[in-house]
C-alpha cells in the first residue's frame, strides 16, 4: 500500500512541474493574458471610435456664427472655397512655425466662411472678397506685397468662376 501512495504522489509531480515550471512560465502566462485583454480594449475602443464618425457623418454639419445650420450644398461650397484659398500656398504654410500655422489655418476657416457667405448672395461684392483674402494672407510673415495683392485678385476670379460653375448646376 505505501508503494501505490508514493507511485500516485510521483505522478502528481511532474504534472505539476511542467504547468508552473518556474517564475518564467508564469510571467509568460500572465503576459499573454494581459495581451489578449489590451487587444480586446483596443479592438472596443476602435467599435467606439467608428460609431461615432458614422454617426458625425450621417449628421447635418453645423455653421459656426449666427446662420445656425448650413443647407448641405453650402457646406460643400464651403469646401471648395477652402481649396481654392488653400491652392499653392502648401510650401508657405510648412514653412510656418506651428502656432502661426494653428493662427493661419484658423483665419482661413474663418475668412472661407465669410467669403461663403458673399457668394451666396445675389449680388457679389468682388472688392470685398478681394479684401478679405488680402487680410487672410497678411498673417504670412514677410510677405511680398504685390504678391499678395496678385494672389488675392488670381483667388477672387477662381471663387467667382466656381460660383458661376456651381450656379449652373
Amino acid at each position: 500500500m505505501p508503494d501505490i501512495k508514493s507511485e500516485v504522489a510521483a505522478e502528481k509531480k511532474p504534472s505539476l512541474e511542467k504547468e508552473f515550471s518556474g517564475p518564467e512560465a508564469v510571467r509568460e502566462k500572465i503576459g499573454q493574458g494581459a495581451e489578449a485583454e489590451k487587444k480586446q480594449k483596443i479592438e472596443q475602443a476602435r467599435k467606439v471610435v467608428m460609431d461615432e464618425i458614422a454617426q458625425t457623418e450621417s449628421q447635418t454639419p453645423a455653421a459656426i456664427g449666427p446662420a445656425g445650420i448650413v443647407p448641405l450644398p453650402q457646406v460643400k461650397t464651403q469646401k471648395q472655397v477652402e481649396n481654392v484659398l488653400a491652392g499653392g500656398l502648401a510650401d508657405i504654410y510648412l514653412s510656418l512655425t506651428p502656432q502661426k500655422r494653428q493662427e493661419f489655418k484658423k483665419a482661413g476657416e474663418q475668412t472661407a466662411s465669410k467669403i461663403n457667405q458673399l457668394l451666396a448672395a445675389a449680388k457679389i461684392n468682388i472688392g470685398e472678397i478681394i479684401r478679405l483674402i488680402k487680410k487672410w494672407l497678411s498673417l504670412i510673415p514677410g510677405m511680398n506685397q504685390y504678391f499678395l495683392e496678385q494672389e488675392a485678385k488670381i483667388k477672387a476670379d477662381e471663387l467667382v468662376k466656381l460660383r458661376d460653375k456651381n450656379s449652373n448646376i
